[in-house]
């Protein structure tokens, strides 16, 4: 889509070129600054908020993805909190005491036969010691209440640890990963497109200037074919009324500056602002156009398919991600299970069901989801054969556009060789109808369109011109060479001139 669009703006106006909004005020603005091509590019790079943009964008999915690389170790928290808590117990003593008070007796009765000799003396002991029994035992209650309240700091230490996360840790990540080459598979598209329109906007100052010269050598002749006219005119050789053809023609070409002017202006403040110039720029390299062929057809498709095109890791990346949700999907019908510990920090101001510390390990399987987990599997596969599809297509794209953007090349290169005819042939029949008509054998008509001829080869040999770099750029981008335009540049061997 972006090569379509780049290649599409050949077929816009020059003026279409260049719209902007008003340039800052006179006053503000400093000298033009000279830049050639190259230099221009370098300071795009520094300038561009869409670049810059993709380069952070680019920096947030590093780091997004850098920061999903650690998923499997634990997870280690410290907490503390300050509680008060009151605490009520009950406890009922009856059976405790009727089984002590028979277990006593069961003792004192069998005492006395263990001391022999004795057995009145221990006898009497017992004896007395189970009359006081009762009374002993009854100064204990029935039932013990316990009531406590206080404050306690509670500092905890815990960690938790996945053993198994059923596919979802490594779906992330191949996501993030994923995430990371599409942006910078997109950086690099947003590159390509702003080599494309530096190249639209540099060498559009350099066709509207060659037009705004081309336009006022033809009003320049044309001042001269009228003063001309009015001297044969004044000396009887021709009527009037071919003064006023030449004088009609003269008008018109006057307009044609006029107009040229205001695209030059429009055109130079859109260079200014797309390269933050508030002086403007001063291009230094003029348009160009080599006289060989690119390289062959095939080199720029096999180049366009390999590995590294922009818009394939675009669609590599698309498709990593879909199956990253996939396996994600997956991960939401399979169990989990993890480790956990966790450690008491303030053991000695704890309440008593506190334990000091506790380890685990622990699984986790959702038996019933308000998601259709089988649903959402289905959608996710279904996304990654779209985006497996998306990839054939983006393919296929690219091989139109190379395709295109070649024979528009070859198309505008040829289309410039061919006018250096023309405009010889235009040159000679303007200087013989010049000629006629200063002797008085010529018309007006045929002075005014000869010079029209001439005019109309020079537009369209700098238009020619233009297109060539244009759709160069445009076919190095869709071929992935879009670094190589320097070179094209520097073996440049035709400069176009009005």
């Amino acid at each position: 889509m972006l090569r379509r669009i780049a290649i599409a703006v050949l077929c816009m106006p020059v003026a279409a070129l260049a719209q902007t909004p008003a340039s800052p005020p006179a006053a503000a603005r400093t000298e033009p600054v000279a830049l050639s091509f190259d230099a221009a590019r370098a300071r795009l790079d520094s300038v561009s908020p869409t670049l810059k943009g993709a380069a952070l964008d680019v920096r947030a999915s590093e780091e997004q993805e850098a920061s999903l690389r650690t998923l499997n170790r634990p997870l280690v928290s410290a907490s503390a909190s300050v509680i008060t808590y009151q605490k009520s117990l009950s406890l009922d003593l009856t059976g405790q005491k009727n089984s002590f008070d028979s277990a006593a007796n069961s003792f004192l009765d069998g005492l006395p036969a263990q001391f022999p000799g004795f057995e009145g003396v221990v006898q009497q002991v017992t004896g007395r010691i189970e009359q006081a029994l009762p009374g002993l035992l009854g100064l204990i209650p029935d039932q013990l209440d316990f009531r406590t309240r206080d404050t306690v700091l509670r500092p905890n230490l815990t960690a938790v640890m996945p053993l198994y996360s059923g596919g979802a840790i490594p779906a992330a990540q191949r996501g993030a990963a994923a995430a990371s080459a599409l942006a910078r598979a997109k950086q690099a598209g947003v590159r390509d497109l702003a080599q494309i329109r530096l190249v639209q906007t540099y060498f559009g100052q350099q066709l509207a200037a060659a037009l705004l010269a081309s336009s006022v050598e033809t009003r320049d002749s044309l001042d001269r074919h009228l003063a001309n006219a009015q001297s044969l005119f004044r000396e009887g050789v021709i009527p009037r009324s071919r003064v006023l053809e030449v004088q009609v023609a003269r008008d018109t070409a006057q307009r044609a500056v006029e107009r040229a002017e205001m695209q030059a202006k429009t055109a130079s403040d859109t260079l200014a602002r797309l390269l933050d110039a508030d002086g403007g720029v001063r291009p230094t390299t003029p348009l160009f156009v080599n006289t060989g062929s690119p390289a062959p057809l095939p080199d720029f498709l096999a180049s366009a398919t390999g590995a590294g095109h922009p818009q394939l890791l675009a669609a590599d990346a698309a498709r990593e991600m879909a199956g990253a949700g996939t396996d994600l999907a997956k991960s939401r019908l399979r169990p989990q299970a993890f480790a956990f510990g966790s450690y008491n920090l303030n053991r000695d101001d704890s309440i008593p069901v506190d334990p000091d510390w506790i380890v685990g390990v622990g699984v986790r399987y959702t038996l019933f989801s308000n998601v259709g987990r089988r649903h959402a599997l289905n959608a996710a596969q279904a996304r990654e054969a779209a985006a497996a599809e998306a990839g054939r297509e983006a393919r296929k794209t690219i091989e139109l556009e190379t395709i295109q953007a070649y024979n528009l090349t070859e198309a505008a290169r040829r289309s410039f060789l061919l006018l250096d005819t023309n405009i010889v042939a235009a040159k000679e029949n303007l200087r013989v109808q010049d000629i006629a008509f200063r002797e008085g054998e010529g018309t007006a008509s045929q002075l005014i369109d000869a010079r029209n001829a001439l005019t109309l080869a020079q537009t369209q040999r700098i238009a020619a011109a233009y297109e060539y770099v244009v759709t160069l750029a445009a076919l190095l981008a869709a071929s992935n060479r879009g670094d190589s335009f320097p070179d094209y540049l520097a073996r440049a061997d035709r400069i176009a001139a009005p």
